[in-house]
């Protein structure tokens, strides 16, 4: 028994008429007479009592009818959801962020974007450092992460770069060069500074020390943070100075001043980083939105 098997005889229940059924669906008289002869042949009951006009459902028929109209409304349901899950319209995606790619507003839009345009697919959300977010996309853990890049892209991920975010100093405004609106970064030759060391935030912290290299000093490191939304609190606490990516700057504390970078290239990159392999749906369509 196939499906068009029950599809031809709901079309012949509902016309009541073989003729007019055989019309409906696009088929010859005999053929479809022949379908519906087998179909009790193989069910092993009789279905309709042939009359002069047409046919009527016999109460076998009746009850048969009942249950193949459920089969194909769950036929029918079953290629809408695999359709629906194969454009990305349903199903799950996973998604890392570093903490500092959290202020850019490229990430909330995305995901707030995304979010409003398929919002029967579950979302959910793990923030780590660059490092942790790579090993959980490399071992299937997660399905995209947005980061800071490093130098080197590991073997088999996929990387869109978004625009580089220019970099911030952050001062106490206490400091006697608060008052300024930009500093060359040699201006801090001097200073104790306040970064995110290590794994936590090592692509921002080499991107720190090569600029600072370049203008002929190595930053002082007296005070380590956690996260990089840490080291605006560290700031204003006055245990040395430090330099953040622009968004940061949305993170509003009394007792800094945020101040331009005067004469350097130094910026933060962006990367939404995804594994080639993975074509799912889902997927596919953060990165249309990327």
């Amino acid at each position: 028994m196939e499906l068009r098997h029950l599809r031809y005889f709901v079309a012949v229940a509902a016309e009541g008429n073989v003729t007019r059924a055989a019309e409906s669906l696009g088929i010859g008289q005999p053929p479809l007479s022949q379908q519906i002869k087998s179909l009790e042949r193989e069910l092993g009951v009789q279905l309709f009592r042939r009359t002069a006009h047409g046919v009527n459902l016999t109460d076998a028929g009746n009850a048969f009818l009942i249950e193949a109209k459920l089969v194909l409304a769950d036929a029918e349901r079953a290629i809408y959801v695999a359709r629906r899950a194969d454009r990305g319209e349903t199903g799950r995606l996973r998604l890392g962020f570093t903490g500092s790619a959290a202020f850019n507003p490229v990430v909330p839009t995305t995901i707030h974007r995304f979010q409003r345009a398929y919002p029967e697919v579950e979302l959910t959300l793990e923030e780590a450092n660059t490092p942790v977010l790579l090993r959980g996309l490399l071992d299937g853990q997660l399905d995209a992460v947005f980061l800071r890049p490093g130098g080197e892209q590991p073997e088999g991920i996929g990387l869109h770069r978004f625009p580089d975010e220019p970099m911030k100093i952050v001062l106490p405004s206490s400091h006697p060069l608060a008052a300024e609106k930009r500093l060359p970064l040699a201006a801090l030759r001097n200073e104790n500074f306040v970064l995110v060391p290590g794994p936590a935030g090592i692509a921002l912290y080499d991107e720190i020390v090569r600029a600072c290299g370049k203008v002929g000093f190595s930053p002082k490191l007296t005070q380590s943070a956690p996260q990089i939304a840490s080291v605006v609190s560290l700031v204003a606490a006055g245990l040395g100075v430090s330099i953040v990516p622009a968004a940061i700057t949305q993170v509003r504390m009394k007792g800094v001043r945020y101040l331009d970078v005067q004469g350097s290239a130094l910026r933060a990159r962006l990367a939404l980083a995804w594994r080639l392999e993975d074509d799912s749906p889902a997927l596919r369509n953060l990165k249309a939105f990327v």
